[in-house]
């Protein structure tokens, strides 16, 4: 009897990730977990924890690229309307961690609270969004934060708060296994106007990203406010470049598209070849802003 057969309602065996990331590329999980409430949420950890093995959460699946081999231990992909409240209350909004960041905006925007807007155009959930510490050249989510409600690897729910989150270039602080919730504080504008500037930076962003293809986010972090790392590849002579099916996109750089017949092996080549060459002729060492599994 294995570890995990009690949860076999929400539980799948060697179950394929590629379908749950954009890039629709990789292989299998060796165990993909759906809870459908925090108590299955909460059982499975702990029976993670007794049985050792590696748990890793998949939220939008848009900075995500699994690797050919798959992934081993649990993964564990919030979907279920448990985690997916939205709470609005005067200046706050509490948002769970599978609630698109898409849609909160949306949300937001509409009712008349001003701040998220600003990353109209970033896919991914609230819990990836805070987890990568969602940005843009205009401010970045750590700023609207106020509290995140996490469960820790040892089974505990707590309550982070402002002065206790740390946000850096890289990554945000909570980095206990999961987070379930963000307490956001926003401001009060006419609802007009903040929905008026939702479309603006929307239209920018799509004239910007590829489309028709199968690619991620963007591959890597802009190195400061003043450089882009889609500045660099250009400069280096990299768009278009190839490495089997993976392409540097025509449209934008710092994005790749996988043609048909791409592996995850082919992308993994084609972002170490922008890192060596940015690093060669530019000097300038390009840091990944998606996680490859």
């Amino acid at each position: 009897m294995h570890a995990l057969d009690e949860f076999r309602g929400f539980v799948t065996p060697a179950e394929p990730l590629a379908p749950l990331t954009w890039f629709r590329l990789g292989g299998k999980a060796e165990f993909l977990a759906k809870p459908r409430s925090f108590a299955d949420l909460t059982a499975l950890m702990a029976a993670c924890r007794e049985a050792d093995l590696p748990v890793r959460v998949l939220a939008g699946g848009s900075n995500i690229l699994v690797r050919d081999e798959g992934v081993r231990g649990v993964v564990i992909h919030l979907e279920s309307p448990a985690f997916s409240d939205v709470t609005l209350d005067g200046n706050w909004v509490e948002a769970g961690a599978a609630v698109p960041l898409t849609a909160l905006i949306s949300q937001t925007a509409r009712a008349g609270l001003a701040g998220l807007e600003i990353l109209t155009g970033i896919p991914g959930t609230v819990g990836g969004a805070l987890r990568g510490n969602a940005r843009v050249r205009g401010g970045s989510i750590s700023q609207f934060v106020r509290k995140a409600t996490v469960l820790t690897p040892s089974g505990e729910v707590l309550v982070r708060e402002k002065d206790e989150l740390t946000f850096d270039d890289e990554n945000s602080s909570p980095d206990e296994a999961l987070i379930l919730s963000t307490l956001f504080e926003l401001e009060r504008e006419d609802p007009e106007t903040v929905v008026r500037r939702m479309r603006r930076i929307w239209i920018v962003k799509k004239e910007n990203q590829p489309y028709g293809h199968q690619s991620s986010g963007s591959i890597f972090r802009d190195p400061s406010s003043e450089t882009s790392a889609r500045m660099l590849i250009e400069q280096a002579g990299l768009k278009g470049a190839r490495s089997g099916g993976a392409e540097v996109s025509e449209r934008h750089a710092n994005y790749i598209v996988a043609q048909p017949g791409a592996t995850s092996a082919d992308v993994i080549a084609l972002i170490k070849l922008i890192q060596s060459q940015v690093r060669t002729l530019l000097g300038v060492d390009l840091t990944l802003q998606i996680q490859i599994w």
